[in-house]
């Protein structure tokens, strides 16, 4: 059985590679115009978890009329097919045209600028928002520490060995979720930011729980909790999309010495954060997630 698995696992990934590397050849005009052909299939004919996009929609957003959860909803799926095909330019792209599609702010530079002089390493917590990929890739590209993601290996080995060279074409440095404190330590002497994905799903008994897009949330622990041990200064990313195909990474710092901030004050300044993005430009979050699929335990108070 195993081995039906990989070979499938294989097949998947040989018939896929030839598509994905045509794909991130295409100059950006052609790209975008496959692009607008996969958001007519993907909305109008497959509709992938539409359901799931518009009642995530209605409960974010329980102020707006069905026409405009729609127009949301319209705009989010148009960014969606945008996002992975972008994704996929990685492989090919120049450095002189990623740092042209996706700029570092000054003030963000500024911050990280000065914790690379302080030798202070740094951890950045974001969300799935606006194009992560290409903000890891610019991070590296421009700033003197090093970056590391904490990421989740995908369960396809061949594909996660495509996205593994694709993320770490640049030198962005990859941690896997179950490593993170571990490699964390090893990594302490140098001078580093490592970047925490903070918006997914975790087990409802081990969650953090709070109020977020008008619905009880809960929120993996694991990045406040690090960033006690570790105290090292957080700092809050943003990636605006400026228009197709344009981004500016923004930078806020949240916590200079997180061991000295009270229980869930972390979790509630970040999950806080990147609401205030989502309601700016809603489109640009993964409303397909199905975020809030646990309920609150009884026990778990809201933060």
């Amino acid at each position: 059985m195993p081995y039906i698995g990989y070979f499938m696992q294989g097949l998947i990934y040989y018939i896929s590679l030839p598509f994905i590397y045509f794909l991130s050849l295409l100059p950006f005009p052609v790209l975008y115009r496959v692009c607008d052909g996969f958001y007519f299939v993907l909305y109008y004919v497959v509709g992938y978890r539409k359901n799931v996009a518009m009642q995530n929609l209605r409960n974010a957003f329980p102020e707006k009329s069905e026409a405009e959860i729609k127009r949301m909803c319209k705009d989010f799926y148009h960014y969606l097919c945008d996002l992975f095909p972008e994704t996929f330019k990685t492989l090919t792209i120049s450095r002189s045209a990623m740092l042209k599609h996706c700029t570092l702010s000054p003030q963000a530079k500024e911050i990280f600028d000065r914790y690379n002089q302080e030798g202070k390493s740094i951890i950045l917590v974001m969300g799935h928002y606006g194009n992560w990929e290409w903000a890891g890739n610019t991070f590296s590209l421009t700033c003197k520490q090093k970056l590391f993601v904490v990421y989740h290996p995908l369960a396809n080995k061949y594909l996660n060995g495509l996205m593994y060279r694709m993320r770490t074409r640049f030198g962005t440095g990859l941690i896997a979720m179950r490593e993170t404190y571990k490699d964390m330590v090893k990594y302490k002497s140098i001078t580093s930011a490592t970047a925490f994905i903070a918006d997914q799903t975790p087990m409802p008994e081990n969650a953090i729980w709070t109020s977020f897009l008008n619905q009880d949330t809960p929120v993996f622990p694991g990045t406040e909790k690090i960033a006690k041990k570790m105290n090292y200064p957080i700092v809050y990313i943003t990636i605006k999309r400026l228009k197709r195909g344009y981004y500016t990474i923004l930078a806020e710092l949240l916590s200079e010495e997180p061991k000295n901030t009270a229980d869930t004050e972390i979790t509630t300044l970040h999950t806080a954060r990147l609401e205030k993005d989502i309601r700016e430009q809603p489109e640009l979050w993964l409303w397909t997630h199905k975020r809030w699929k646990h309920k609150r335990p009884a026990e778990k108070s809201i933060v």
